[in-house]
């Protein structure tokens, strides 16, 4: 770490006070070997490994990575790892805070260091999907040189989030869930490690199922509820976190799915299920028990968009818009009016005819991609704007589909490794009846096939 003078002033309160930082903060490891969980990361002769110095070096030295997972699961703690374990200059950026300038200050301060001193920079850079794509530009060459090794976290697929030159120069390391297992020794960890609560509460069983189910993999919020629990035993003279104390400290949510013995998540799988199966009382009783227990409207809302998409599709084209719409009302209006949109929206959603057409189609189109079936753009279909696309043969033999009765031109635009494959089967259920008999039509029109006697343009409309 490079700190400035207010950094280096709070660490050093930290370092004399450990309990005026949070439960989460102290209870962070300190070597790879005391990490939760991932390990699929942590094998011997893995990229993290090498970059805390185990072994690597040279021409096959450690690459740049990026990790990828959900908050809460240990991407900056493996960063805070290695700083704390390689020999290596490490440097901190928030992509939140960041922008070009920073960043190349880091650069070139890497490569003073290495030439005058010839000792390697890791830059941690969290949250890199904020960068723009011009501001990831900027870390290209440093990355390709190995003028510094990066470590970026996200909380976004990276796929859409990073730009391809930066994935290809990096490993791209997914992080796991961490299960029941892993947190539950995390916690025990806290309650008698003297960095953590050095035995002064015990957790009883109870209460300790109860963080798990409130944590929901997430090792931050796991101990921030263990702190906030122990807080409260020791306010009331107490030296056991009872499950009373815990549910006093912890938000109305956790306490209300928890005392029915139900995780976060499972209630709202429930709601899901429910509209996919059409019981619209099921769903407004799911509902009704995520508002109750006081849970972010937001997250019903964004749950409800997926299903519109996910189980209704085309079979309901008005789903999507629908709840669409009711998140926008959502974010506008707020409890207690917003449980009446969200209401609105679920009714829609639960009695709307069902298609998962649309989930299944980019499903297999998706796997396809991922198996190697791309290959190059057909020449016609390539850009022609530009000089010497015509040499090259692009976007030569392009038929103008606007320009031909019916509107379609029979020619190839997928590529020659999927030609011919049909990813999208439409139901005939709802609406996609109608977009079941187009695309047959359009299909076929596509291959060449003469249009049967008196068929008219191939179009949606009715």
């Amino acid at each position: 770490m490079e700190p400035d003078l207010f950094t280096a002033a709070a660490e050093d309160r930290q370092e004399k006070d450990p309990a005026s930082s949070p439960l989460a903060v102290r209870m962070r490891p300190r070597t790879l070997d005391e990490v939760v969980g991932q390990q699929h990361l942590l094998r011997p002769g893995s990229p993290l490994r090498r970059l805390v110095g185990e072994g690597g070096g040279g021409p096959a030295g450690p690459s740049s990575v990026i990790l990828w997972g959900p908050p809460g699961i240990g991407k900056t703690t493996l960063a805070y790892v290695v700083s704390q374990a390689t020999q290596k200059r490490f440097v901190e950026l928030s992509a939140i805070t960041a922008g070009v300038k920073e960043v190349r200050a880091v650069i070139d301060g890497a490569r003073r260091s290495s030439g005058a001193y010839g000792r390697d920079t890791v830059l941690f850079l969290d949250e890199i999907h904020r960068f723009s794509k011009a501001q990831q530009d900027s870390l290209l060459p440093a990355v390709e040189n190995r003028w510094v090794t990066l470590i970026a976290a996200t909380t976004e697929n990276p796929y859409f989030s990073v730009i391809s030159p930066l994935l290809s120069r990096s490993l791209l390391l997914t992080l796991e869930p961490l299960t029941d297992d892993d947190l539950r020794g995390l916690l025990r960890r806290a309650l008698t490690d003297e960095h953590g609560l050095g035995g002064a509460v015990t957790l009883p069983e109870d209460a300790e199922a109860h963080l798990l189910r409130i944590a929901g993999g997430d090792a931050r919020r796991a101990l921030t509820a263990l702190e906030a629990g122990a807080g409260a035993a020791l306010d009331k003279g107490e030296s056991e976190v009872t499950l009373t104390s815990l549910e006093e400290a912890v938000d109305r949510a956790a306490v209300k799915y928890d005392r029915a013995g139900d995780q976060h998540y499972d209630v709202a799988s429930a709601l899901i299920k429910s509209i996919r199966g059409s019981d619209v009382d099921a769903a407004l009783h799911y509902l009704a028990r995520m508002i109750e227990a006081g849970e972010d409207p937001r997250f019903i809302a964004r749950r409800l968009m997926i299903s519109a998409s996910e189980d209704i599709g085309l079979a309901d084209p008005t789903a999507l818009p629908t709840a669409v719409a009711a998140a926008q009302a959502v974010a506008l209006i707020g409890f207690p009016e917003a449980a009446l949109t969200l209401s609105h929206a679920t009714i829609a959603l639960a009695l709307a005819p069902k298609s998962n057409a649309a989930t299944t189609a980019i499903g297999a189109a998706l796997a396809d991609v991922r198996a190697g079936l791309a290959g190059p753009v057909p020449p016609h279909l390539r850009d022609g704007h530009y000089q010497g696309a015509k040499k090259l043969g692009h976007a030569q033999g392009y038929l103008y589909p606007h320009d031909l009765p019916g509107g379609i031109a029979a020619q190839q635009y997928a590529p020659d490794k999927i030609h011919g494959k049909r990813y999208y089967e439409p139901t005939r259920y709802g609406a996609e009846a109608r977009y079941a008999d187009v695309v047959e039509r359009v299909r076929a029109r596509l291959r060449g096939d003469p249009p049967p006697s008196g068929d008219g343009p191939a179009t949606t409309s009715s």
